[in-house]
């Protein structure tokens, strides 16, 4: 590093990590601030499925999928109901293909693209993972490639605390915290804030997202909303702060991930009284406000052996099930009496659910995608709504430059991720698999590519 500092700072050691490996890339010289030391399990990126989407990438293509940003931009307009901000959506649909594509190529990132199964809104197949279908693998990757990189520094566990401005109101360096409380003032010029939203704060939660203040927050210690303190001191605007990532299938036993590709193959959703309360594929992270409403705030997963071999290649459910969370069956009063359920609530709801998968009758939530008929053995598993992250934060331009309240740009001010504000729209309903690790990297791709062309540097 440069007397004068590093030309980037980076807040966050999940998704950032692609704006200090793009930075790298550009000749610039990087420095990583990291509160926790065990990001590489603790953080939201980590603990994400590592769901990236990519409208047009060349795995689709070679797959026979045509798909194209535009498409992309449809399916989040019209899954937020037209709430989306329209220019953020259409930039990140715009960069999903190139991002992938640099991750694999420049990162060596080992993407495929998810086949077997469709995530809810997403009118194609467009997600790419990695193996085991799990972000801690994908950030162990970024990790590597950040340790063998000699431009970028990285420093934990330390907090950045402060962004300090010059007279004309452009960045002039930062605030760093040690955990002996111990301060450390550091120049630079550009500052990228990835350190998520305000999951783990409580307080802000219950006000701008109160249906889900009540369920588990499944997410990072350390994401307070403290982009939102340093921003909002600056004079930054934010938008969305009402939106965020819900999930209704969080293990009640293991705190762990069931995973919504239990649904998606044909599984169910049982409330406490042992029967269906709506359409569950229609998406993981609304169902869990709705989940959260039902009696005891809780309920049961069903599938059965041909899902449960299905989803054995996601690590979340893996894990889950190796926990011992998972009960079977034969039949269904087998099933009752594993779960605790009424008897004949349960003979009732597989009765009719065989029916509307064979299409004998019309599922009276309007559910239409039962993938096969569920058949014994049975498999249960006890569930509870989580909150996994919030999808609103700092208002951000094309080029994830923070802006001011009047639209003006904050001079070498920068978020990404739960930082900034999202594509989702309002609430939970908008969110679409992959939209919240989509804003993650591809807003830090973006930061970092434009700091040479916003003259920066």
């Amino acid at each position: 590093m440069s007397e004068d500092g590093p030309d980037l700072v980076v807040a966050g050691a999940g998704g950032g990590l692609v704006a200090a490996l793009r930075a790298a890339e550009l000749g610039l010289d990087v420095l990583v601030v990291e509160a926790s030391a065990h990001f590489k399990r603790g953080n939201n990126t980590a603990m994400s499925t590592a769901m990236i989407p990519g409208a047009g990438s060349r795995w689709q293509r070679a797959a026979g999928i045509d798909d194209s940003p535009q498409q992309f931009l449809d399916d989040v307009l019209r899954k937020t109901k037209g709430t989306a901000d329209l220019r953020l959506a259409s930039t990140l649909a715009d960069v999903s293909a190139p991002l992938v594509e640099w991750l694999a190529d420049h990162v060596q990132l080992p993407l495929t693209l998810v086949t077997d199964f469709a995530y809810p809104g997403h009118s194609q197949l467009r997600c790419h993972t990695v193996e085991g279908r799990h972000g801690s693998g994908m950030l162990e990757h970024l990790a590597r490639a950040v340790a063998a990189e000699p431009r970028i520094d990285m420093l934990m566990p330390a907090r950045l605390t402060d962004v300090s401005v010059d007279s004309d109101g452009a960045v002039d360096g930062v605030t760093i915290t040690m955990p002996d409380g111990s301060v450390d003032e550091v120049p630079t010029r550009a500052v990228l804030l990835a350190t998520n939203g305000y999951g783990a704060n409580a307080e802000l939660v219950a006000e701008h997202v109160p249906e889900i203040s009540a369920a588990r927050y499944h997410g990072s210690e350390h994401s307070n909303g403290d982009a939102l303190t340093i921003g909002r001191r600056l004079g930054a605007d934010s938008a969305y702060l009402d939106a965020y990532q819900g999930h209704a299938a969080l293990s009640k036993q293991a705190t762990t991930l069931v995973g919504w590709a239990t649904v998606m193959h044909g599984g169910i959703v049982l409330d406490a009284s042992g029967h269906r309360f709506g359409d569950e594929t229609t998406g993981y992270s609304e169902y869990a406000a709705i989940l959260a409403a039902r009696p005891g705030s809780e309920g049961w997963v069903v599938i059965d052996r041909e899902i449960y071999d299905k989803c054995l290649s996601f690590k979340d459910f893996q894990q889950t099930v190796d926990s011992g969370a998972a009960v079977w069956a034969d039949d269904t009063d087998g099933l009752a009496a594993a779960t605790g359920l009424p008897p004949a609530a349960v003979a009732e709801e597989l009765a009719a659910v065989q029916k509307y998968s064979r299409g004998e009758a019309s599922d009276p939530f309007g559910r239409t995608s039962f993938e096969h008929s569920l058949t014994g053995p049975y498999a249960a598993i006890k569930i509870v709504p989580a909150l996994f992250h919030t999808q609103g934060g700092l208002v951000v331009d094309e080029n994830a430059r923070v802006l001011r309240t009047d639209g003006s740009a904050i001079t070498g001010l920068f978020a990404s991720g739960g930082a900034a504000m999202g594509i989702s729209g309002h609430g939970a309903a908008g969110y679409l698999a992959g939209n919240g690790l989509l804003p993650a990297l591809g807003l830090a791709y973006l930061a970092a590519s434009s700091l040479r062309t916003t003259q920066l540097l």
